[in-house]
Parts: C-alpha cells; structure tokens; sequence
C-alpha cells in the first residue's frame, strides 16, 4: 500500500510544482527554496536539533508554548520547525524570529525524507494536530528518530478516511512513539485505527496568553473609535464573507462598526472587492488609519494581530463554521473574553466547541440570519455580552496544562538522545544533499 502511495506522490510531483508555482503569483512565499520540497537542503553545521512540524498558521500558533518549553529545557539545541505553507511560515518569522530555524517539510517522497533527516539528524521529530505522512514516519523509524504527535486531533470524518486504509493508517499510527491526544474523543478514535501509547493532554491552545501588546493595540483602537460597537467577523473562509456580511449589515444598526479579518492573506485583496460590491464604505488597517464615521467595514488585512481584534470587538462571530469547513479556533476570542457567536460547522474543533457553549462564552446559531439575529440581541444588551465575556476568560484558564503533558511525554524520548550526541563526535557539517 504504501509503494502505491508512493507511486501516486512520484506521479504527482509535476502537478504540485505547478500548484506551487501559481501560488507564488499570489503569496511569494511559496517561491523561496522550492527544492527543499524534493529534500535538497545546504550544508548545515551539526549540533543537536529538536525538529517540530507545523503546517500552517494554527499549528504553528499552537506549537507557540511548547517551543518556549523546549528551548527552557534544552537551550543549546536547535529548534528546526518545517511547514508547509508560507502563511504558517510567515507567522513562524513573525513569533519566533532568529530562534528557531525554518524549513520546508519536502514533499512525501521516500529519498526526499531520507535526504531531510540524513541532513538535519534531529533528535527526535514533532509532528502537530494531524501532520501524518506515511513516508516520512516510515523514514523516520528506519533512522532510529522518535516522533510524537502533539496536540493531535482526529474527527469522526477524518477518522472514516484513514479507516478506508487500515494498512497504511495503522502501520504509520504504530510507527509513532508517542501520542498527545486534545480529547478523550481523539485518542479512542485514534486508538481504534490502531495508534499505541496513546494520552490525552488537552489543547496546546488554551496555553497561549493574550500577548499583552496585542491586547493594548486592540484597546486603543476602541478608545479612538469611542462610542462605537464593533462586530468581529473572524477568520472567514472563501464563500462565508458573501453569506454573513449582508446579514449583518442588513440587521445591525447603522453606527455599529463591521470588522472583517479574513483567514488567508491571499484574499484579501478579493474581500475588500466583495464588500465594494454590496455598496458598503471600507476602511483597510493595512492604510494605517483608523475607520471613519461613515465607515461600514474596516478590513484586518495585516498579520499577527488577531488578539488586537478580539481585544477591540464586542462579539466575534468565528468563521469556517459557516460552511461544511471544520470550523476555526475559538479559544483566542475567549481568553481575550470576547464573546463568541459559531456557525454549525464545528467539527474540526467540536470538543473546545462544546466546552465553550456549556460555559456560556458562546453562542450557535444555525445560518447567517440567526447569526445576524444573536448579534443585534447580544449588542443591545451589555450584560449578556459581560456574562460571555467573564465566562470566555475562566473557560480559557480552565483547560490550561497542556505544555506540561506534551512535555512529559518528550522528555524521556529526548534526553538520553540529546545526552548521547553530547557524548559523540561528528563531522563539523553534514554533506550537500
């Protein structure tokens, strides 16, 4: 199964240098060191190196305390952290700077993995959430190098496919040594594609702190725009902007300020067309100023600054939950105690989800106009909207801990190899792949 795998990847490498290729017309981080994806790296000086896998911007927001962590723990080793998308390693530069080292996760071809851990020589390899790939675990066990999954996640969906291929899912799950689960929910459904040594640490999420500039950016933007309410639109996805936007505008009065923060930075500039064509005045944050009174939306296309908007917002209603998308992370808006309005959707995130409608810092509703609906209640009554807001702060100070159980589960893969290299001599470089 997996040399048919394989095969399907060899036969599909010139489609994804082409999808890399448009891409890059759009986002030009996806043009910087295509090569890396087919496992050619520069020389790089031998020293122990912790790998962590992030894919995108959640994960690596995620990976954000277990990082600190790591280089607490083990400050002389390198912290290497691969994605595989250029929003994701734009947050990466924007969080970490020069203390961790960045690289692109090549494509899941065998000889590209085995050129990756051939150069880099991690210690061990962290995989975050779902970042499960047959080739590179395989190449990753016949190297002797440990991987764990962090922070893992698995829904009732995803769980379907890989149960499709029991082989290939349950060969890679066994190949792990071990597994951080968010939920007890995850790790039986992992357990039952055949993963071992299996735990629940909770959500890495929940562990981040609101950055105390961010929500000091977000609060003096509400002190400039004075009286005004302001209704977040959150990490929207293609197709939701068109279906809530109206509704809002539509519903809610005229003076209350529509905020809308888009997911990828790729649309934005397809956004603020979309809100030209209802007719709606638009201010952009990427101007530097401030929306005017007559202002209807004020677009977020920046980076990095989604704690400012739930810090300035009255109520956040979080995209991809609009759509059959999975829905997105509601646990920033709620340590920022903003309250919450979620679409349907919520499958990639159902047990935080849950959790943060049982507490009170949420609210569902089932289509646009119950949304729409929700708000201008919510927005007219400042008690409720102070209930959720409370209710948000304690939910996200509840489930903190996880750092800790990821932790746990590291240190006794890591040490006695971190230990050993010490002990070893290498050449002073690994060779040019």
């Amino acid at each position: 199964m997996r040399l048919l795998y394989s095969t399907l990847w060899i036969l599909a490498v010139p489609l994804a240098l082409l999808r890399l290729f448009w891409r890059s017309r759009s986002e030009a981080g996806y043009a910087g060191n295509v090569l890396q994806r087919l496992g050619f790296f520069r020389a790089v000086s031998l020293r122990p190196t912790i790998w962590l896998h992030a894919v995108s911007v959640g994960e690596t927001r995620a990976a954000q305390t277990l990082i600190e962590a790591l280089r607490a723990r083990w400050p002389h080793a390198r912290i290497l952290l691969t994605q595989t998308t250029a929003t994701g390693r734009a947050t990466a530069q924007s969080l970490y700077g020069d203390a961790v080292t960045l690289a692109w996760l090549p494509w899941d071809l065998p000889w590209s993995q085995r050129a990756f851990l051939r150069v880099w020589r991690p210690a061990i390899g962290i995989l975050m959430e779902t970042e499960l790939w047959p080739n590179l675990i395989a190449e990753c066990r016949r190297a002797g190098v440990p991987v764990v999954l962090v922070n893992a996640r698995l829904s009732e969906r995803s769980a379907r496919r890989y149960a499709r291929l029991p082989s290939l899912a349950g060969a890679m799950l066994q190949d792990l040594s071990g597994i951080a689960a968010q939920t007890d929910a995850d790790a039986g459904r992992l357990r039952t594609l055949g993963a071992r040594n299996v735990t629940v640490a909770g959500n890495l999420k929940f562990d981040l702190s609101p950055p105390p500039d961010q929500l000091a950016l977000g609060e003096r933007w509400r002190a400039a725009l004075g009286r005004r309410r302001v209704a977040l639109l959150a990490s929207t996805r293609e197709g939701e902007e068109a279906m809530l936007l109206p509704a809002l505008h539509a519903s809610l009065p005229d003076d209350v300020l529509i905020a809308l923060v888009p997911r990828h930075p790729q649309r934005f500039d397809e956004v603020a067309r979309l809100v030209a064509g209802h007719r709606l005045t638009l201010a952009r944050r990427s101007t530097g100023t401030l929306p005017g009174a007559s202002d209807r939306v004020w677009l977020g296309d920046s980076m990095g600054e989604m704690f400012a908007w739930y810090a300035l917002a009255d109520l956040a209603v979080i995209g991809g939950s609009w759509l059959p998308l999975g829905g997105q992370n509601l646990i920033e808006a709620c340590a920022a105690g903003c309250p919450v309005v979620i679409g349907p959707h919520t499958f990639n995130f159902a047990q935080a989800t849950e959790d943060a409608l049982a507490a009170g810092a949420a609210l569902r509703a089932a289509d646009a106009d119950e949304m729409a609906a929700t708000a201008c209640r919510l927005l007219a009554d400042p008690a409720s909207l102070k209930a959720m807001s409370d209710a948000g702060r304690a939910f996200a100070a509840s489930h903190r801990g996880a750092t800790e159980s990821c932790m746990t589960l590291i240190r006794p893969l890591l040490q006695p190899r971190l230990d050993r290299l010490a002990d070893s001599d290498h050449p002073p470089c690994a060779p040019i792949i």
